[in-house]
């Protein structure tokens, strides 16, 4: 009998909704402070999970999810920057 590896799951901030790990991405506060998308999910530092779209970035910065997740204020030009590379995604 093969044993089923369990696959990691996270919860999006923005839908609120449990996915597997790797189709989310990553957003990580730095332990200088610096917050930044992290693809490879091996950033070291607090993190928080949203899904590829921007209808649930949209969502966790309405209700400043992202910002409890993450334990500090984000600037505007952070949501931007994660906008841009949620849209180069697509």
């Amino acid at each position: 009998m093969q044993k089923v590896k369990k696959l990691p799951q996270r919860q999006c901030v923005g839908c609120r909704v449990m996915k597997e790990k790797r189709s989310l991405l990553r957003v990580v506060r730095t332990p200088d402070g610096a917050i930044a998308a992290d693809r490879t999910g091996k950033l070291s530092g607090r993190g928080a999970y949203l899904c590829p779209d921007s209808a649930c970035l949209a969502k966790a910065r309405k209700s400043r999810a992202l910002e409890r997740a993450l334990e500090t204020q984000i600037p505007e030009a952070v949501y931007e920057a994660l906008e841009a590379q949620l849209a180069q995604e697509a």
